[in-house]
């Protein structure tokens, strides 16, 4: 039997999945937990395609939700979209045991403090995906680019369950950067998610080149990441005026790329709206900061919203 720590992934699509294989490549014993495709999943695996070769494998236990755990996992990762209405807590609360880690690997600003206050006394590791990667069937996930994590405990620090896991992280074949103040980039990501994953949606799911490419669209793009700067800075976490053209510079780098949040749109799925952008503009208000490009933008969302759910 494996020393490896046991894995449980409660939300495997496209990223959970993926960082599912990454740590079975590394020896871990890794479960998933199931809704839709826990039947495609029970009977052929979890297929991915990758840069890094066939990940495909079999996860070592399937469980449906109300399953009843054989035993609680050394860490539990979720990979759930943040929702309204979805009660992650609720999600989470049968599988954890008094020494399971929990990890988020998540979109998202001020995302882990109800988690936190619900098991205080688990270690919680908050995560950010850079990744390219989509889920094409049931049980199948084409993993395209990237897979760097970053990572650190939360709310500060990295303690040695951090380390531990981004160790086996690493042993599978992908970058870990570790870092101290995960909360400070959280708001990096929201750098690039923030103007990108909105505006995708409002465009029909537009791609990540069409959005730089329309007359106006950089300006726009660089308008959103000023106002994300400041609203960042406002909270502690000030950032170079550089990071504007690398983020842009960096999108036109990799190919024309349809975000999550353009995808989930798609395919008629809920959209990470409060996650990516709403907990942005409600910070901006606490502080008083004008924030027109991002709450203009929101509105729209808002409005479209209703407009699909009439």
């Amino acid at each position: 039997m494996s020393d490896k720590p046991s894995i449980l992934i409660v939300g495997a699509g496209a990223i959970g999945s993926f960082y599912g294989a990454i740590l079975k490549k590394a020896g871990c014993r890794v479960s998933a937990v199931l809704r839709s495709e826990y039947d495609a999943v029970k009977a052929n695996g979890i297929s991915v395609s990758s840069p890094l070769g066939d990940l495909s494998y079999r996860p070592d236990n399937v469980y449906r939700d109300g399953d009843t755990p054989e035993e609680a996992p050394d860490y539990l990762i979720l990979c759930v979209k943040v929702l309204p209405g979805v009660d992650r807590v609720s999600l989470v609360k049968p599988w954890m045991g008094k020494n399971t880690r929990l990890v988020l690997i998540e979109n998202g600003l001020d995302i882990e403090r109800e988690l936190a206050d619900a098991f205080p006394d688990n270690p919680l590791i908050s995560c950010l995906a850079f990744i390219a990667a989509s889920r094409t069937a049931p049980g199948v996930v084409e993993h395209k680019a990237y897979g760097k994590l970053v990572m650190g405990s939360f709310p500060k620090g990295i303690d040695e369950s951090c380390q531990t896991l981004a160790d086996l992280f690493t042993e599978g074949g992908i970058k870990i950067d570790l870092t101290d103040q995960v909360v400070g980039e959280r708001w990096r990501k929201c750098l690039w998610n923030t103007p990108f994953n909105p505006l995708s949606v409002i465009a029909n799911g537009a791609d990540t080149l069409s959005i730089l490419d329309a007359e106006g669209g950089e300006d726009l793009i660089r308008a959103m990441i000023r106002e994300v700067m400041a609203v960042a800075a406002a909270e502690g976490y000030p950032m170079d005026e550089k990071v504007i053209e690398q983020n842009i510079e960096g999108t036109r780098a990799m190919p024309a790329y349809k975000n999550s949040m353009a995808l989930d749109y798609l395919n008629g799925r809920p959209i990470e709206r409060d996650a990516v952008l709403g907990n942005v503009v409600a910070i901006a208000k606490h502080h008083g900061i004008a924030v027109p490009h991002l709450n203009t933008v929101l509105v729209t969302l808002r409005i479209r919203g209703l407009l699909e759910s009439a």
